[in-house]
């Protein structure tokens, strides 16, 4: 069980800081330096590598060595084509039929957003986004299906959180969600799916940007 317990926080906390940009695309880790910056054994962590590779997040190479995997946009762009079309189904759900007390939770989110645009905190500005998709898909009883977007919607996080880091539409995402909870609020179907459409293609428009930023995070 303490193996076990020990492998999912090393893979929880691995996965964030790639997430995050704290490991970059393309640096290189080791089982050793995992192990002893978190003073627990290798077992534990090859089992974390093993994982994370599977979910495309790490490259190992035998005999050579492990690295954070570039961004691959054909994964990114698979993975945000799913989202959208889920989504625009779920938001039309929403627009029939949304309790109060989750719309005010909406809007309490969308004020915590405000405040990490003016404390440039970009790390709980994408957690924040991330709850207000989750909130509308729990609030539609479709909670399977945000777990299932999860599953594959790493490398669409990744340049999600690279956007923002590259303060790319800081504003126009923030305009946007309220956009979503106000038709939401209002019943208006035709607004939200419109917007959706908008906020998950921005990242199709900021890719060559990234890529001209950033060109040594992309395959």
């Amino acid at each position: 069980m303490k193996t076990l317990s020990t492998r999912g926080h090393i893979y929880s906390l691995l996965k964030e800081d790639i997430l995050k940009l704290i490991l970059l695309p393309g640096d290189q880790i080791s089982e050793k330096e995992i192990s002893e910056k978190f003073k627990v054994s290798r077992t534990p962590v090859r089992e974390s590598f093993l994982q994370l590779s599977k979910e495309g997040l790490l490259d190992i190479y035998p005999q050579k060595g492990t690295c954070v995997s570039l961004i691959d946009l054909n994964l990114v762009e698979e993975a945000r084509f799913m989202r959208e079309h889920l989504e625009i189904a779920v938001i039309k759900l929403a627009c029939e039929n949304f309790s109060q007390e989750k719309l005010f939770s909406l809007e309490m989110n969308l004020k915590m957003q405000e405040m990490c645009m003016k404390e440039r905190n970009y790390e709980q500005l994408f957690q924040l986004d991330e709850e207000l998709h989750q909130t509308i898909f729990e609030e539609c009883k479709k909670s399977n299906i945000w777990f299932t977007i999860q599953q594959m919607n790493m490398p669409f996080n990744r340049i999600r959180v690279l956007r923002l880091v590259a303060d790319f539409n800081w504003d126009n995402i923030y305009h946007q969600h309220l956009m979503i909870v106000e038709a939401i609020k209002n019943k208006k179907p035709e607004v939200a799916v419109k917007v959706i459409q908008e906020h998950l293609t921005m990242v199709v428009f900021d890719k060559e940007k990234l890529k001209e930023e950033y060109p040594s995070y992309f395959k």
